[in-house]
């Protein structure tokens, strides 16, 4: 099938930057993202392209090249979904907080209403892909539902995940590692690739069958977490024994069988995929009686919590055991550098954490609003939004943030943290001024002789 017209449903942080270098690529083919927000479809049209939903390096000016032109936004999904050849499904898939499954299994509702959406309005032949983050075997009942539509239309259900890490999206997806795409019709298959082919050289575009595509993603996401556990479980080693996890992490990093990436110790990881994913695959193997495998992958998860309630438990304890009334500056709350996407970021639940103990919490992050921060507290549901709002504060600037503050917690590994006149920020702060370094991204001995009580990540 010739491709002239892309829909996709979600207008998040895959759809939006995922259609965008699609539609940069292929400006003879019209892609049209659709999203029941109205307000999110508003920001992405948006003259001033800074205020765009999502910041992603790069992305602002991909849009503003093909907003208009063959890249468009809208609410009107019926119409969108009826005149495209080919519609991506890339809503939100979350963990689910009810039922059978709940806290491990992927929440499917929304994937479910696309599809009878699509099933519903379609006159003509469709390729629908799966691009949300989805278990082993969804495709079945998309394929169920769309099949038994009694009409004549042919559907064919493709999977293609996507292998994006939020900060570096757009130059993933500029230059992949791969492109997967698993599916029984073989001119659906190559209808797509046509559409990735023309920027991602052909070797590199993975053609597989649905299951091997969806499971080849939860696995991807869990082996990487799994480095990042790893390596931060041996940071709890390295502080207390002589070790320095940055020089473990940098001797093993240089094993060609093992490689540096995913090796930087820290509070954490956080995201929208990684524990969302592991939890799923291990709700998948414990349907299965697989214990042992779900188990091992559930390890993962535990380690990862751990992490975090060390990070808080240890700011207290240097604290003379209390933070009770206590300003506590926390630098960055983005779950990584170069993103807005807080979701599962060690921040939130290490300022839980600290409000459980009564501290006053000041957040300062170059890319997230004060209602993101007080939603992402208020959705924990530990407190109440009155007490959340009067315990944090959200600053403009770095300096306000730390003014006062008896410790500075650094959350995310933003660049800019780094150039920050220290020296101004420990005048200012209560003596002995701490700081956590939950990233260690800055210099130990410049710490120190500021005057800074230092504390870092495995060593």
């Amino acid at each position: 099938m010739k491709i002239t017209k892309i829909c996709c449903i979600g207008a998040g942080y895959v759809g939006g930057p995922t259609m965008a270098v699609i539609a940069k690529k292929n400006p003879h083919i019209k892609v049209t993202i659709v999203d029941i927000n109205a307000e999110r479809i508003a920001a992405w049209n948006d003259k001033d392209v800074s205020k765009l939903p999502i910041y992603e390096p790069g992305l602002a000016e991909i849009v503003e090249e093909t907003r208009g032109k063959n890249l468009f936004f809208s609410t009107d999904i019926d119409e969108t979904i009826r005149e495209s050849e080919m519609i991506f499904i890339s809503v939100n898939t979350p963990t689910k907080t009810y039922g059978k499954g709940k806290g491990m299994a992927a929440d499917l509702k929304y994937v479910e209403l696309c599809a009878r959406n699509i099933a519903e309005v379609a006159t003509t032949d469709k390729i629908v892909v799966e691009k949300s983050t989805l278990p082993v075997r969804t495709a079945q009942a998309i394929k169920s539902i769309l099949h038994n539509t009694g009409s004549d239309v042919n559907f064919s259900i493709l999977s293609n995940p996507e292998f994006l890490a939020e900060g570096t999206a757009i130059q993933d997806l500029l230059n992949p590692d791969r492109v997967l795409i698993g599916g029984e019709s073989e001119d659906a298959i190559e209808s797509l690739a046509s559409v990735y082919g023309s920027w991602v050289p052909q070797d590199r575009i993975l053609r597989t069958n649905v299951w091997s595509s969806e499971l080849s993603k939860l696995t991807a996401n869990a082996f990487l977490a799994q480095r990042i556990s790893s390596i931060n479980a041996i940071s709890e080693l390295c502080e207390h024994t002589e070790a320095n996890v940055n020089e473990v992490a940098k001797a093993i990093g240089m094993d060609s069988r093992i490689g540096p990436k995913f090796l930087n110790a820290s509070i954490g990881f956080g995201g929208s995929c990684f524990q969302k994913d592991i939890l799923n695959l291990v709700y998948i193997a414990r349907s299965y009686g697989l214990n042992a495998v779900a188990d091992y992958w559930e390890q993962v998860i535990i380690l990862n919590d751990h992490q975090k309630r060390r990070f808080s438990d240890n700011l207290i304890s240097t604290l003379y055991n209390t933070v009770s009334g206590k300003k506590i500056a926390m630098l960055g709350w983005a779950f990584k550098k170069d993103t807005n996407d807080t979701r599962e970021s060690a921040a939130i639940y290490v300022a839980d954490h600290l409000l459980n103990e009564q501290a006053n919490i000041a957040v300062y992050d170059p890319k997230v609003s004060c209602e993101k921060v007080q939603a992402d507290l208020n959705y924990l549901n530990t407190r109440s939004e009155e007490e959340n709002n009067k315990l944090v504060d959200t600053f403009l600037d770095p300096y306000e943030t730390t003014k006062d503050a008896h410790a500075v917690a650094i959350m995310t590994e933003w660049d800019e943290f780094k150039t920050y006149d220290w020296q101004k920020i420990y005048n200012q702060m209560k003596k002995p001024a701490f700081i956590f370094d939950g990233r260690n991204i800055l210099d130990k001995e410049e710490m120190t002789s500021i005057g800074f009580e230092y504390s870092s990540i495995g060593k």
